[in-house]
């Protein structure tokens, strides 16, 4: 059993119990939601850990967390992470350009029931027998039949390039990526966020999107990054670090994520929460930065009183249990234990 908050009746007294910090020059002054930051994270990844290990619910007494859909503090243990871990990235054949080709068109959809459409229908899905004709049948039909295509995880832009669907024009951008040189654009890059700005420089690819297609690439055993190299808020993360330090961290929003990082062994033990990580992996730039997107949604219920960027005051996902076993495989370069 997991508890979340220790003391709710504390929950809208800013600020929290932290004292000042100092993050690129300025003096920040964390609120109450600071605290929460921690305390959720050590939370849900004690619910995963349990969920992992074959305990029965509840494994939280958290009325909130209990109630509403929230991701894990690791990213690569979600749900739709593992399918592209394990079914796409290290499955099939490893050249460079097949990897590159596989996990684009996956996260385009970020749909495990997409890409498991595509290689139902078409087998092995290959860059090297890629046929336009072939995979927009696969995808005009089944979303004539009224299915969706596209996760509702975050907005997916389509690219203006000629075609009436939005499938049609993303399957005309990974030709372009691929035609362009792409892959080897991005392996070649000396640091991540050169091979960041390679993928934003493709059209409909802002920087949120970059950032998060260039870490699932970076899920590949080719390429060279750590998840500790760069990062790129993204607006639900701006969300969370608003409720957590107000306005003055403005502008600043990377170097708090790297702050959040670099500190959170110091946090975790201040407030007495144990946190082991993922099989002894720290939580990364990335995770960090996700665990603020998702504190922005818990902080709407138990902080309603503080305010963040856009407004929003309701968690929209109810919790719906999931009744396949969770799967944990990640990268072999990581060097984690999986058994």
């Amino acid at each position: 059993m997991v508890t979340l908050l220790q003391d709710r009746q504390t929950l809208d007294t800013p600020p929290g119990a932290t004292s000042a910090v100092r993050i690129a020059g300025r003096v920040l002054r964390p609120s109450a939601v600071f605290d929460t930051y921690w305390r959720f994270a050590a939370a849900r990844q004690a619910v995963y850990e349990a969920r992992l290990a074959g305990g029965l619910q509840p494994w939280t007494d958290d009325p909130i967390l209990a109630q509403y859909r929230f991701t894990n503090c690791f990213r690569a243990a979600d749900r739709v992470s593992q399918v592209l871990i394990s079914d796409v990235v290290y499955q099939g054949s490893q050249a460079w350009d097949e990897v590159f080709f596989r996990t684009l068109l996956f996260k385009v959809f970020n749909k495990a029931s997409t890409w498991w459409l595509l290689t139902d229908k078409l087998g092995e899905v290959r860059w090297d027998t890629y046929d336009y004709a072939a995979y927009d049948q696969v995808l005009s039909e089944e979303f004539a039949r009224g299915q969706r295509l596209y996760s509702a995880a975050y907005i997916v832009p389509p690219p203006q390039l000629g075609e009436e669907r939005k499938h049609r024009n993303h399957l005309r951008l990974l030709e372009m990526m691929m035609a362009g040189g792409a892959p080897e654009r991005v392996l070649a890059a000396p640091t991540m966020k050169d091979a960041y700005e390679v993928l934003l420089g493709y059209p409909a690819i802002g920087p949120f999107l970059a950032y998060q297609y260039l870490i699932d690439l970076n899920y590949a055993a080719q390429m060279p990054f750590s998840e500790m190299d760069f990062v790129v808020p993204g607006p639900g993360a701006r969300d969370g670090i608003r409720k957590c330090f107000g306005r003055a961290a403005n502008g600043i929003e990377a170097e708090v994520i790297r702050y959040m990082a670099d500190t959170q062994d110091e946090h975790f033990a201040r407030l007495g929460l144990p946190f082991s990580g993922l099989e002894g992996r720290p939580l990364q730039l990335i995770d960090c930065q996700n665990l603020f997107c998702e504190v922005d949604k818990y902080a709407r219920v138990a902080h309603p009183s503080v305010e963040g960027i856009s407004g929003r005051s309701r968690i929209k996902q109810a919790y719906r249990l999931d009744t396949q076993p969770l799967a944990a495989w990640f990268p072999p370069k990581w060097g984690l234990d999986q058994g």
